[in-house]
């Protein structure tokens, strides 16, 4: 909603609106009252602690250039709740440590295989991107159905990294943008971020880290045609394009074959639905503090009463996981205080 809207839906001039917003003008318990029925939001939430939002700097929105404030405001306000939810669950139970390196000075090609080697994983395929994340201490959320315009942004949050991602995207489209945004944290933890060069050598890290060139060159032979390669691509459950595009980077596929390839895709309307699309990933680390929870008597409401905020809100950031989670093979151990 605008200023003008919410003034207008809480009866106020949108000059008192601003004046609370400010923290000039104080609402009196009827004016809390209106405004929690007409956002939906428990009364407690309008006189919790100030939440904390990512900052704009270092903050990874793409196309900046081309993102409205209105769409850049939900993405910052989708950050705000993953903090206050992260904090929450950090306080109660135990999360594997960061474990994301940061390098300067070195390609996207390069930094993708030395993080994949400080991981230990060489050349395979990442099975669960999400897991791999989570298991390397990076939190990440979802942004809600009200961000459609977002793929997905990251940030450096002290020593923690965070991803949001857009989970109404396919789940190959998915996978890149978690890659994308680890290329993110991994080349531009300063904060150089908002501009193109920035997002091509996020795109060559993430295509490069799920891509391996050594994998590939063993698997998939030069010149393949359109349905081999919808067959190669479920082994690095990546899109038929993104296949297509590190063939062509890694000189197995010429610029006639790539450019003719990309007119097939097209013309099959395989650049706006997968074929043979992949499963959704879902996060291991949130499945597994509910999982602890449930086992307590506690419920997902415990988390949205304590934070003061509706249930629905919290199941949005957290890829709604009343459904079953998928699970991988990436390592990390979650675990509740002995304390708590």
């Amino acid at each position: 909603m605008s200023k003008g809207e919410l003034a207008s839906a809480l009866a106020l001039s949108t000059s008192v609106l601003r004046a609370y917003e400010r923290g000039t003008k104080s609402p009196g318990p009827r004016s809390i009252a209106t405004m929690a029925e007409v956002l939906d939001y428990p009364i407690a939430f309008f006189s919790g602690t100030d939440l904390e939002e990512p900052a704009l700097d270092g903050t990874s929105f793409r196309s900046m250039s081309r993102l409205s404030a209105r769409d850049r405001d939900k993405g910052l306000a989708a950050g705000t709740l993953a903090l206050a939810l992260s904090d929450w669950i950090d306080h109660r139970f135990r999360i594997p440590n960061p474990a994301v390196p940061r390098f300067e000075g070195i390609s996207p090609e390069m930094a993708a295989m030395a993080v994949r080697n400080e991981w230990e994983i060489g050349e395979r395929p990442v099975r669960n991107m999400i897991h791999l994340l989570e298991s390397r201490g990076v939190r990440v959320f979802s942004l809600s159905e009200e961000c459609p315009e977002m793929d997905a942004f990251s940030f450096w949050r002290g020593s923690t990294p965070y991803v949001l991602l857009n989970t109404m995207k396919s789940a190959e489209h998915s996978r890149m943008d978690a890659a994308h945004e680890l290329g993110h944290l991994v080349l531009h933890w300063r904060g150089e971020v908002g501009h193109k060069e920035a997002e091509f050598e996020a795109q060559q890290f993430a295509s490069a880290f799920l891509l391996p060139r050594g994998d590939v060159l063993a698997q998939v032979p030069a010149g393949s045609r359109l349905p081999e390669l919808i067959a190669y691509k479920r082994r690095w459950n990546v899109s038929v394009a993104a296949l297509t595009y590190r063939l062509h980077a890694i000189k197995l596929l010429t610029d006639w074959q790539y450019r003719a390839l990309f007119m097939e895709m097209s013309r099959l309307g395989y650049r706006q639905s997968e074929p043979n699309g992949a499963q959704p990933e879902r996060s291991q680390v949130l499945e597994k503090v509910f999982d602890l929870m449930r086992a307590e008597g506690l419920g997902k409401g415990t988390i949205a009463d304590e934070l003061s905020i509706p249930l629905d809100e919290l199941a949005r950031a957290v890829f709604g996981l009343v459904l079953t989670a998928i699970r991988g093979n990436a390592p990390g151990a979650i675990r509740s205080h002995p304390d708590r």
